[in-house]
């Protein structure tokens, strides 16, 4: 079942902007079954990612998440909860993409701590220094011993116990 928090809330904290959107109903955060950050559709049961937001594909039953006043100006048309920044200012994210395992910034700063508080590598993934842009320090579980370098180390085809 999808968390529903009130309007403009997300984890217990207010946030500073709620973005109305057309039959003066505000966006709302919610989290989704992969436990990210979601926008809650007006049925207030369907929660999509943050990342379905103003991506030209109406995910909401009525199109909200498509809304011109919602996509006009993106990002800064959007709701802060579905938006982050990046190290470099001058670049920003979906909020579901930040701690993912995925380089989405180019600088890493949406996957390493402290900054992000991202927790560490999980049970499906391997931590190394990556040759791969794509991961940061860690790579998945389902490259190890795969024949490829993937860290700097090779440690992924020497000591992974792969997946």
């Amino acid at each position: 079942m999808n968390k529903i928090f009130p309007q403009g809330a997300v984890n217990g904290n207010v946030a500073t902007e709620i973005k109305s959107l057309p039959g003066g109903k505000g966006a709302q955060a919610c989290v989704t079954p992969a436990n990210r950050t979601g926008f809650l559709c007006h049925d207030q049961r369907t929660c999509i990612p943050a990342s379905g937001v103003c991506d030209s594909f109406r995910t909401c039953a009525h199109g909200e998440d498509e809304d011109e006043g919602l996509c006009r100006d993106v990002p800064q048309s959007l709701p802060s909860f579905l938006v982050a920044h990046c190290g470099d200012p001058t670049f920003w994210i979906y909020s579901d993409q930040r701690c993912d395992g995925i380089n989405s910034c180019g600088d890493c700063s949406d996957e390493l701590s402290p900054v992000t508080m991202c927790p560490s590598c999980g049970p499906g993934w391997w931590r190394c220094t990556p040759t791969v842009f794509k991961y940061c320090d860690c790579i998945p579980r389902s490259l190890c011993r795969d024949h490829v370098q993937h860290c700097s180390d090779w440690s992924d085809e020497y000591s992974c116990p792969g997946p």
